[in-house]
């Protein structure tokens, strides 16, 4: 949904990988880089586990069967994703359940907080603050060795579901178009909890603060870099909305 930075502190937005990108071999040797590893993996798989849920959840609201098939077969791909990911955390020589536990509370407050009303505001909570998220990690994931890199973005695929929310909400404008400036207020309101949820799960694991701030042989971020990545993460938000057709 969204193309990754590079790993430099002033990162483009291009895609580009970081220009000191370690041999999976070499950066797993490091035990603090193997400890962050396995936080990022075990907040991710917690987070796809989470989605999952949601989507059976969701499902029971759709309005047609049409849309109940779609998001089961939604919810199958979020097990698929989750089945990788702790795979590899297993390969890591991790227990994958105690390396999720950490992120629980925090993931599952954030859905306290923003429980949707209805079939739309879900729909719209599944777009744009999964896709806040998703970029986050995304984010994180360009000053990672390539193969958790790549394992990373092949698990934050949208299977579908970013087309399919865009058009049920932009069809819904055209019978309700009152609903606009409410589902404009719940964007809103997602991206400010997002947010700080990304910010609180980064500054609460030291291994993945120590992953940002780089090493001698890994490029990191300074304060002002982790400021462009959360100005780059609200443009993309953004834009987002734009698709939905509820940008001011």
């Amino acid at each position: 949904m969204t193309e990754s930075p590079a790993g430099s502190s002033d990162a483009p937005t291009d895609g580009a990988t970081p220009e000191a990108d370690p041999a999976p071999s070499v950066a797993l040797d490091d035990p603090h880089y193997r400890a962050a590893v396995v936080d990022l993996l075990g907040a991710i798989a917690y987070g796809e586990l989470s989605a999952f849920e949601r989507l059976a959840e969701d499902a029971k609201l759709a309005p047609t069967l049409e849309d109940k098939v779609a998001l089961a077969a939604m919810a199958a791909a979020q097990v698929e994703h989750l089945t990788a990911l702790l795979t590899r955390l297993e390969e890591l020589g991790a227990d994958p359940f105690e390396a999720m536990k950490p992120f629980r509370t925090p993931i599952d407050d954030f859905h306290r907080h923003t429980a949707p009303a209805d079939w739309y505001e879900g729909l719209v909570k599944a777009y744009v603050g999964d896709g806040l998220a998703d970029d986050f990690y995304r984010e994180i994931a360009a000053f990672l060795d390539a193969d958790t890199r790549d394992l990373i973005i092949d698990s934050l695929g949208d299977a579908g579901y970013a087309d399919f929310v865009v058009d049920r909400v932009r069809k819904a404008f055209e019978t309700e178009p009152q609903i606009a400036g409410r589902l404009a207020l719940w964007g809103r309101r997602l991206m400010g909890e997002a947010l700080t949820q990304a910010q609180r799960v980064a500054a609460e694991r030291d291994s993945l603060s120590a992953m940002l701030a780089g090493g001698v042989d890994r490029p990191g971020l300074d304060l002002a870099a982790i400021g462009r990545m959360f100005t780059r993460m609200t443009e993309r938000h953004a834009e987002r909305m734009t698709q939905l057709g509820l940008a001011h």
